[in-house]
């Protein structure tokens, strides 16, 4: 059985990918929001690391509902989902979240920046500043239900493929916590990487606050892992089978051995606790970190996108 090319397969690549990218979005504008109320305040505009999860959120949420559109069979009549609401379909609600998280993500934003904003806009477009005056009045209902979007976003990613029941390893309840996790994550290492990359400061309050929330959220990554598969080996029959199929011999065990526990959760576990005890935070470490969550990230989802059709029940 070639790793990429099988029978039962009936998502590839693209779909991974776009899982990755509404999972870093959701997780950059979740962290943009928590640095800005716990660390910087009406600031949180003037910091390298808030710029760059508003700067990642959105490019990274709109290419990936670029590539889930063109990567349709009629990519031409997606707006047909927008229009003819299903309930009863997950693709249909997955793209309701998608939409009004980019509503909130785009006010929170503009309220965020509303100085720089208005200092540009004025004098010549006045309406601009009476309607940042207007929004800044509904901020604390922006950021509340941004970040109940963002955590919806997060947790559909999973629900997206644990809503396959011809397929035991991806029918599986944990799958959204744990793409709801790894997202929060790459969200994290996105906004670092990005932040010390606009010149921010790697020893600077962000850094520190953002990797004291990483590592016990990494933590729990390594545990969610754990019971996913601990889940699947005691449920027996062909849910053992895929889950022995996954992580045993071959391409996608030295995949999941190697690439997502090894560098993709070890590594930067490992590199936090050192940086937390030493204070020791320069560019490279906190871009390097950052550069291993990332790659974890979207090599897991590619691992459970592949690995999970691999076994049919």
């Amino acid at each position: 059985m070639s790793a990429f090319h099988f029978d039962s397969l009936v998502w590839h690549w693209p779909i991974a990918i776009y899982l990755f990218l509404a999972g870093v979005s959701a997780g950059a504008m979740f962290f943009a929001v928590l640095l800005k109320h716990a660390c910087l305040k009406d600031q949180a505009y003037r910091s390298g690391f808030v710029q760059a999860a508003c700067i990642v959120a959105p490019i990274a949420v709109l290419a990936g509902l670029g590539i889930l559109v063109l990567d349709l069979t009629k990519p031409f009549e997606f707006w047909k989902i927008l229009i003819f609401y299903n309930p009863t379909s997950v693709m249909s609600l997955g793209v309701v979240v998608l939409m009004i998280y980019q509503v909130f993500m785009f006010a929170w934003i503009a309220i965020t920046f509303r100085k720089p904003i208005e200092d540009w806009c004025r004098p010549r477009y006045e309406f601009v500043t009476k309607l940042s005056e207007k929004l800044a009045h509904y901020e604390a209902s922006v950021t509340g239900l941004l970040i109940i979007f963002s955590v919806a976003l997060g947790a559909y990613t999973g629900f997206l493929l644990s809503a396959q029941p011809r397929f035991p390893m991806l029918n599986n309840p944990v799958l959204p916590l744990l793409f709801l996790a790894s997202g929060l994550s790459s969200g994290a290492a996105s906004a670092l990487l990005g932040g010390v990359l606009l010149k921010g400061n790697p020893t600077g309050k962000e850094v520190q606050f953002i990797h004291k929330v990483e590592i016990p959220l990494i933590l729990g990554e390594i545990f969610l892992v754990f019971t996913f598969f601990a889940g699947l080996i005691l449920s027996g029959g062909q849910s053992k089978m895929a889950a022995f199929t996954a992580i045993g011999e071959g391409f996608w065990g030295w995949v999941f051995w190697f690439g997502i526990m090894g560098l993709g959760l070890s590594a930067p576990l490992a590199m936090n606790l050192f940086m937390t005890a030493t204070s020791k935070r320069t560019f490279s470490y906190v871009a390097g970190t950052a550069c291993l969550s990332l790659l974890g990230v979207i090599l897991l989802r590619n691992f459970i996108l592949y690995t999970g059709q691999m076994t049919v029940s």
